[in-house]
């Protein structure tokens, strides 16, 4: 098994976080996994995408992929790159509170209410917890720990907050 995760929205939204969560997780629970952020722009504002791999085995995906199993949308500023890129019936969960754009009639799309279950500050932890649950591929306590791990000395502050979020989120994609 090898599932991709495309993760995409604008710099300041978490997306960088909230895929090497998602890659420490599993990573903890013993899978093979690849990581790699693209910051374009390097501010707030424009766009970053994360490339998050995932499989029981060494993986066979080039750090840059060009279709995917599935996909997070914390924006739709910058969809339409990640959105050619997914395949018949990919995963695709997005922001509810963000995100406009039509997703293709074929995904299995999920709306997520980020603003409903955590403040905006942790949306990516709410994202992260929601795909983790509906694509089962990371649990609960290991993406706890991989957030642990990630957050920086100087924020821990949020650690809190964070593993909050992703519970609200978890628990809101197993629901789903």
């Amino acid at each position: 098994m090898e599932r991709e995760l495309l993760v995409t929205g604008i710099g300041g939204q978490g997306v960088q976080l909230a895929a090497q969560v998602l890659a420490r997780g599993a990573t903890l629970e013993g899978s093979h996994v690849m990581l790699f952020g693209v910051y374009a722009g390097a501010m707030r504002g424009m766009n970053t995408d994360a490339t998050v791999v995932i499989g029981d085995g060494p993986l066979q995906s080039p750090p840059l992929i060009s279709h995917t199993w599935s996909a997070i949308g914390m924006h739709d500023k910058f969809w339409e790159p990640i959105a050619r890129k997914l395949r018949p019936e990919a995963l695709v969960l997005v922001n509810d509170t963000t995100f406009e754009t039509v997703i293709a009639a074929d995904a299995r799309v999920y709306r997520v209410p980020t603003t409903e279950l955590a403040a905006d500050f942790s949306a990516s932890m709410v994202m992260a917890g929601a795909y983790a649950a509906i694509s089962e591929l990371v649990g609960l306590d290991a993406l706890i720990a991989g957030m642990t791990e990630s957050v920086p000395s100087y924020r821990q502050q949020h650690v809190a907050t964070n593993e909050a979020a992703l519970n609200a989120g978890f628990t809101w994609g197993a629901a789903a």
